[in-house]
């Protein structure tokens, strides 16, 4: 497998090993030893999967107090996914990262605890998957303003479905406290 980091040194680009032939294919969506060794050291706790149309945007979602990391990818479709550093106090804080996945790169994204994420679809229907080192907990669910002017993502397509709880999402700026801090590795 190939790790790239991005411009976000946290986040990371994983692009598997893909064994094919005439039949099809085979890979390893997640592999323990082998993730820990290229430098994704992490216990997961839940798996989760969505489906969207073409359009669907998604985000930008956090937890604060149980914060999750996330390994996604696309089984099916094609996805433009996103990272926004939303740690107080991080050299990155407001900087985003995004990274197409689908089922034909393969590629998968981590998004460690901290981060803002999001996606839209690019093709009729994608198929979405979370792996999370946190449960879910709906209490502790947040949003950052998908279209927020000053992180100012360049969202691929036009025409956004969003919901109407992401549509009312504040601005970054305007979310003070209840924004994670960053805490530098030691």
């Amino acid at each position: 497998m190939k790790i790239s980091t991005t411009a976000i040194p946290q986040v990371v680009v994983v692009e598997p090993d893909v064994f094919g032939d005439a039949r099809g294919y085979f890979l390893e969506t997640w592999h323990a030893l082998r993730y820990a060794k290229a430098g994704l050291d992490t216990q997961f706790v839940q798996d989760n999967r969505s489906r969207s149309r073409y359009g669907v945007l998604r985000g930008l979602h956090y937890q604060l107090n149980q914060p999750q990391g996330k390994l996604v990818s696309v089984s099916h479709g094609r996805v433009f996914d996103v990272a926004v550093d939303i740690r107080r106090g991080s050299p990155w804080f407001g900087r985003w990262v995004g990274a197409e996945l689908s089922d034909i790169n393969h590629k998968q994204l981590y998004i460690p605890p901290g981060f803002a994420h999001g996606f839209c679809v690019l093709s009729e229907m994608a198929d979405f998957s979370y792996k999370c080192t946190e449960f879910y907990a709906p209490d502790d669910e947040h949003g950052i303003l998908w279209n927020d002017p000053d992180i100012a993502i360049a969202w691929p397509g036009g025409d956004f479905q969003v919901s109407e709880k992401d549509a009312g999402n504040k601005r970054l700026k305007e979310m003070g406290e209840l924004l994670p801090v960053y805490r530098a590795a030691r």
